[in-house]
């Protein structure tokens, strides 16, 4: 019996893609351990999960904060008699318990993230204009080092979802970086067109600095509702689990909806699926995005337009969004 330490401590997206990978070895190897070890607000995603697998919670914001914390860490994890490390991270955090666990003379597998590969895949010049690895691949080429058998089985972290007499749209109008972000009028205007084309319930999604204006939205519609910050993070995955199609950016309900099998139509502005984080199990024609050729211009959305216009969003119409998700609902 082998205890396996799994590294990834952020962003919440990342750490969801995680779950197929780890969630298939878990339950192919029963007799090994694994540990996860993750930021604390990271815990819930991992419901339902292998007996094998532990969740380990990094509190960087106090007693494993700076220097003194990481050897507090270590010191934590050294009781836990690992034997391997797989590191899905690859940042200054996890190469420090990397360094220590290589001086044990245990077995360190890192990711490689292929950072040359994406600075090609954005860059304004001469751009390398090609399907790159997924985060999911990424992680599953790590244990395979460490010699695991790494391929999927993974189909949905509930067993099944509940039929409802209603159809149920979620949409998740926001995300953390204005190139991931369609225009509010725009998504607005998406909304509309479905409260005219379909009976269908719309529930809002998102987190709880994004209520406001989520609210807003709703209050212009009897059939749209507002569930951002109302629900448990359980309650809001088995709503999630429950609904017809999820309408997502390129944002972390995305990977949320993925994880339980549930459709998404995703729209994409300043980043690309072709970066490798499009959802788990997602149909590649779900993707709403323009054909321009500055695109992609960033990794995760987190730069500015280089022409001022967001001209990747503006030339989505709403009808192409709702056409897709009627397709779906259909």
């Amino acid at each position: 019996m082998a205890c396996t330490l799994v590294i990834r401590l952020s962003a919440m997206g990342d750490v969801a893609m995680t779950v197929p990978v780890l969630y298939s070895v878990a339950e192919r190897y029963p007799n090994d351990k694994f540990i996860f070890l993750t930021k604390t607000n990271f815990q819930l995603l991992f419901i339902n999960k292998p007996s094998n697998l532990e969740i380990f919670a990094v509190h960087t914001k106090d007693k494993h904060k700076g220097i003194r914390g990481m050897w507090k860490l270590i010191k934590e994890l050294k009781k836990k008699r690992i034997d391997r490390v797989a590191d899905l991270h690859q940042v200054l955090r996890s190469a420090e318990i990397d360094c220590y666990f290589k001086l044990k003379g245990k077995q360190v597998a890192v990711i490689n993230k292929g950072r040359a590969d994406k600075k090609a895949l954005i860059r304004k010049n001469n751009k390398k204009f090609i399907q790159l690895e997924s985060s999911i691949e990424r992680y599953q080429k790590v244990f395979e080092k460490l010699g695991y058998d790494a391929s999927l089985n993974f189909t949905s972290l509930f067993k099944t979802k509940e039929k409802r007499s209603e159809i149920c749209i979620g949409i998740a109008p926001l995300a953390k970086h204005a190139g991931k972000i369609y225009p509010l009028e725009k998504m607005a205007e998406v909304i509309r067109l479905l409260t005219e084309k379909t009976s269908a319930k719309i529930l809002l999604f998102g987190g709880k600095n994004e209520i406001e204006y989520l609210e807003n939205l709703a209050n212009q519609h009897e059939q749209v509702e507002l569930k951002a910050g109302k629900l448990s993070f359980y309650e809001e995955m088995l709503l999630i689990n429950d609904l017809d199609v999820m309408l997502s950016m390129d944002s972390a309900n995305m990977h949320l909806a993925s994880l339980v099998n549930t459709p998404v139509v995703s729209i994409w502005g300043a980043t690309h699926p072709y970066a490798g984080f499009f959802g788990y199990g997602q149909n590649p024609n779900n993707a709403v995005q323009a054909d321009m050729p500055c695109r992609p211009c960033s990794v995760f959305g987190n730069k500015p337009c280089r022409y001022g216009t967001y001209a990747c969003f503006n030339q989505i119409e709403p009808e192409m969004i709702v056409e897709k998700i009627m397709n779906i609902i259909n």
